[in-house]
This record gives C-alpha cells, structure tokens and sequence, in this order.
C-alpha cells in the first residue's frame, strides 16, 4: 500500500515505565515529584501526552500505589505547562513460574496478579485523560514472565475505563493483540475509533523490522489513530518510519535511555529529538489541545 505521511503529528513522552532501568541512568525519575518533573519538562519540549508509572522513590521498583499515582496528577495537572495525561494500567498482570521441572507454585518474587478493578483503581481515583489496555498476554525476555492479559480480563478492565469516561490506549504488541481490539470495539466493550499504541521490538514481542511494523499498521483500522515506538537504538528510526505510515510517535525513557552512543538521555532530550526529526520530515508537531479535539478527550481540572 502507499505510504500515507501524517502531516500532523502528536509526541507521547513515556516517562519512566515499569523496567529495571533505574539503576542504569540517573536520569530515569523514581519519586512522584521527580516523575512529575520529568514529564512537565517533556511537555515544555514537545510532548503533547505524557505516558506516566510510578516506582517505589527509595528503591526504583514499580509500584501501584494510589498515593504515588495521585501526587503525579496532582503536580502535573497543577504545572503551568498543559499536556494530555495517560497512566498506565498495564500493571498487576504479572505472574513469574518456577523453574520448568515445577512451574507451580508461582515465584512471589515478581508475580503481581489481582483483579480488574483494582489494576484500574489509580484510573478511577486520578480520572487522567487516557489510560493504556495491554490488549493481549505474552512471554517477555525475563526467563518464564509472562505479562497476563486474558480475554475476560481485558473485557472487564476495559468497560470500566469506558465508564469513567476515561480512553483507552490500546498497546499492541503483536497482530493478535489488534485483532482482540477490533473484537472489544465490535462488542461495545470500547468506543470507536479507538486508539493504538504499536510497541515493536519488545521480545517476544512483534519484531520492529519495517515488515512486521507494516504488518501492523495495515491491522489498524482507517479510522483508528494510532501511534508507534521501537526500543532503544531504534527509537528515533521509529519516529521516522510512524509519521510516514500515517501514524503519531512515542519516546521517551521507559523505551531508550540513550540519546547518542555514550549519552545519556533525559526525556525532554528525547522529545527534542524527535520534534526535530518530525519537522525535518515536513510535518507539524501538535500540541495537547490539538490531541484533545482529535481523540474526543476532556481536559481535567486539578483536583
């Protein structure tokens, strides 16, 4: 098919994530304050949506608390910068075997598995903008982790973002991923035209070969929006290859730490990049009002 430029192009930041990344560079925030921080900084750069976890401030693990996800809000609904807020509820899915001669009973170090409404409670409590649906289960690189997305379990999370009037994000992390998201719009369970997040090169995920990213993109619905990143070196060929398949981009330090070989990165590097990158390719980066009116959201006010 050809290739159907998007001339009008919104950057997602993703701030931290939910890796073993907070060891590896001092610039990856841990504290709500310094997530928040990051994120407003990101927005000053570029970033129209900023895509926020929480970590625990003192070790950097990840973390579901309420309290972490409500002062984030808090401070970037507060800061003098707007942006699109979208909090992850991709967490609470994880379940880690044994070793392969006794699987069961799962490893509790690492296996976090509860139910749908308490892997959206921080969405009810916070009320952001968008929220992400990891819209399938798959093996990650970590030996037996499998992230947990069952078709039941996605129904429910996914109606109950549909009725706090919150919109999802779907993240796709291979074909099947779009084709139950298709499903869920078909259903009712979500309202179309839905929005996708394509995430390439996540093992052992869909590969972020031009390919297998065409694959995908050709899998989104015309009238979806979609967006799409690759992890570390190939970011910023990602920003390229998106806004040329007719799609919107995502950096930012939960996907790449690096901004050049030997350089760490901060997130409002990585969303200065890409701004230059998008322009350099004759589109224009939008901003959050712009998002706003073409994916149907509602600003929130500061509690």
């Amino acid at each position: 098919m050809p290739l159907e430029m998007n001339r009008e192009v919104f950057i997602t930041c993703a701030v931290t994530g939910s890796g073993g990344t907070q060891d590896r560079s001092p610039h990856v925030p841990r504290s709500p304050k310094q997530i928040a921080e990051s994120a407003i900084a990101a927005a000053k750069a570029g970033a129209a949506v900023v895509h926020c976890h929480v970590r625990d401030p003192e070790t950097g693990k990840p973390s579901r608390r309420l309290d972490y996800y409500r002062e984030v809000t808090d401070r970037i609904r507060d800061a003098e910068v707007d942006v699109v807020l979208n909090l992850t509820a991709g967490m609470g899915g994880d379940i880690i075997f044994g070793p392969t001669s006794a699987p069961l009973p799962l490893r509790e170090a690492g296996t976090d598995m509860v139910g749908a409404e308490e892997r959206v409670a921080h969405v009810a409590e916070c009320l952001p903008e968008i929220c992400t649906l990891d819209c399938g289960t798959m093996n990650f690189a970590e030996a037996d982790y499998v992230m947990t997305n069952t078709p039941g379990m996605l129904r429910d999370m996914g109606a109950r973002m549909t009725a706090l009037g919150v919109k999802p994000e779907i993240e796709a992390f291979d074909t099947g991923h779009l084709w139950f998201a298709k499903q869920l719009v078909e259903e009712g369970v979500l309202e179309g035209p839905a929005l996708v997040q394509l995430c390439m090169g996540v093992p052992w995920g869909a590969p972020d070969d031009i390919n297998t990213f065409m694959a995908m993109v050709n899998n989104v619905p015309k009238e979806w929006c979609f967006s799409a990143f690759a992890l570390g070196r190939n970011q910023m060929a990602y920003v390229a290859a998106a806004v040329l398949a007719g799609g919107n981009v995502r950096v930012g330090l939960e996907d790449n730490l690096w901004l050049d070989k030997g350089v760490l990165a901060t997130n409002a590097q990585l969303v200065d990049r890409a701004v230059g990158i998008i322009e350099r390719l004759g589109a224009r980066v939008i901003g959050p009002a712009e998002v706003r009116e073409k994916l149907g959201l509602v600003k929130r006010a500061p509690v």
